[in-house]
């Protein structure tokens, strides 16, 4: 018992360890989603060890590094939890001229139960809609929302990279881009609130660093990024948002807020994790809505399954720039910067 007990601890000490190694390739950025169920079984661990007494001196070894590994763990997990500090801060007026709520879906193509989104836009009641991995099939279906959402950008595709955008509030300047690939789209489009100001938003959903799809994060890296030089580089209130097939707390993510300047509801307040319906012990937070710092939180849910893979989720943002000063906004230092445009500049397939 006490060498499978090793080998398993080994693993997981490897597991934490391997997404230091800056790689493109899957395999080192794999290891960057399961941070809480690594901690989940490195807890076990070091109760099953504790219980079962190491003997020799590798095992000792191991269980002193299981020890440490479980203390940092802690330490990268508590941002996330209600112990963490927030981001943003808390709204009191989730019905107000300046607020603006979001739904985002990625419904997972070959779905069909389109019924269930429709029921859940009736339930949200959002003022913007944004729906990934969705075809013409997909868009034929939620175009009955169309009179109560007549401010519309479509880009339906076969590939699993469709995306289709539905807003109450007005909108211009809307454009359907192809930032790294010329068949994954991306939006970018400025909206009206209620009170009159204007916003921009930018809507994404980047290929996965995995075999299947493709085994480098290059792309996605590269996509994220130039998106967060454009939101940093804005003079209007930003919301960036939709499926970025990244946990929220990667580096690259984490490098994404610092050179963007902005903020993550989800910190100080739970995981959020959108991803995967079907095993709920393998979820991650891959559905992401991020602010500028004009604004703070009045609502943030992860949303019933709709028949995806995903959990759709729903944020309701209030335009607020007197409250500025009390977010926490993420500053990105020289090397931040040099990273960054490294990335960007990084030649893809």
């Amino acid at each position: 018992m006490q060498q499978v007990l090793f080998y398993f601890s080994v693993f997981v000490v490897i597991a934490t360890v391997i997404p230091f190694i800056r790689h493109d390739y899957w395999i080192f950025r794999v290891f960057e989603y399961p941070r809480l169920q690594k901690l989940v079984l490195n807890f076990v661990l070091v109760l099953l060890n504790g219980w079962f007494m190491p003997a020799a001196i590798h095992e000792k070894v191991a269980f002193g590094l299981l020890v440490a590994n479980l203390i940092y763990l802690v330490y990268l997990v508590m941002p996330f939890t209600v112990f963490g500090r927030k981001q943003i801060v808390s709204s009191a007026k989730p019905k107000d001229d300046n607020n603006i709520t979001l739904l985002v879906a990625n419904v997972y193509q070959d779905n069909r139960e389109s019924k269930k989104y429709l029921d859940l836009i009736d339930k949200c009641d959002p003022d913007v809609v944004l729906m990934v991995e969705t075809n013409l099939w997909w868009q034929e279906q939620m175009d009955v929302i169309g009179e109560r959402y007549p401010h519309q950008l479509k880009m339906p595709l076969e590939n699993t990279y469709g995306m289709i955008f539905y807003s109450k509030l007005e909108l211009r300047n809307g454009n359907i881009n192809f930032l790294v690939e010329d068949d994954i789209p991306s939006i970018q489009v400025e909206a009206k609130l209620r009170a009159g100001d204007w916003l921009r938003l930018y809507c994404l959903h980047p290929e996965p660093p995995v075999p299947q799809e493709n085994p480098r994060s290059t792309e996605r890296d590269k996509e994220i990024l130039m998106v967060a030089k454009m939101a940093k580089e804005c003079e209007l209130p930003v919301i960036v948002m939709g499926d970025l097939n990244d946990v929220a707390w990667s580096y690259t993510t984490e490098l994404f807020g610092k050179v963007s300047g902005l903020l993550d509801p989800r910190r100080g307040r739970g995981f959020f994790n959108s991803f995967n319906t079907k095993y709920f012990f393998l979820r991650f937070p891959l559905d992401h809505i991020f602010c500028s710092a004009d604004f703070t939180l009045a609502g943030i849910k992860r949303m019933d399954s709709c028949g995806s893979d995903h959990f759709p989720m729903c944020i309701n943002f209030q335009y607020d720039p007197s409250l500025k000063k009390l977010n926490d906004k993420p500053i990105a230092d020289d090397a931040d910067k040099e990273l960054a445009e490294e990335k960007i500049n990084a030649p893809t397939d």
